[in-house]
């Protein structure tokens, strides 16, 4: 049986369930090649953790603290975030998958999504503060009531986004990205 506070270790290949992460704190790990679809997260810290090429496929996501933590070539499909921690939290996404995830009611500010896969996402009232979308498909992504002040959408793509639903004073968009929020118009933008 694991400690229940985990420091500087590195897990290749694993595959963890709820008896190896339940009530566990992981400080500065790194995680290659892992699977946790069986696990439910409950009451586990992660601080300074990395994670490469990670399957959390369909995982159930009960209060899970997310701090410093960064995910890399993860699949995150069909995962609910509504529960994470959000007292101290930061944490990032880079070429992740992510599509029909729910960031419901969630304070993101800061958040970097880099080269995600992001369809059909829901951020239905979550702050999007100063959050970077780069290069992100969000293809049927939700955006309804949210706070998007400064956020950064100018490279990604696919999006309908409805400024009179939403607040985006200062956010960054695209020429190319006209199109996605003045999709509910019906005008045609060439």
């Amino acid at each position: 049986m694991r400690p229940d506070y985990i420091l500087d270790e590195e897990f290749r290949d694993q595959t963890f369930d709820d008896n190896n992460t339940k009530f566990k704190d992981f400080e500065n790990c790194t995680f290659h090649n892992c699977d946790f679809r069986a696990c439910s997260f409950q009451t586990v810290t992660f601080i300074d953790c990395t994670f490469f090429d990670c399957n959390f496929q369909e995982t159930k996501v009960n209060y899970v603290s997310l701090r410093g933590v960064f995910f890399n070539h993860c699949n995150f499909t069909a995962v609910n975030f509504a529960m994470t921690d959000q007292v101290i939290y930061e944490f990032h996404f880079k070429d992740c998958l992510l599509d029909y995830s729910q960031f419901y009611s969630l304070k993101l500010k800061k958040m970097q999504f880099i080269n995600c896969s992001m369809i059909a996402v829901d951020f239905m009232g979550s702050d999007l503060t100063e959050v970077l979308f780069d290069n992100c498909n969000l293809r049927r992504a939700v955006f309804i009531d949210t706070i998007a002040n400064k956020a950064d959408f100018s490279t990604s793509y696919d999006y309908a986004f409805d400024p009179e639903k939403n607040k985006i004073k200062k956010a960054v968009f695209s020429v190319d990205g006209l199109k996605g929020l003045l999709e509910k118009y019906d005008i045609v933008v060439k």
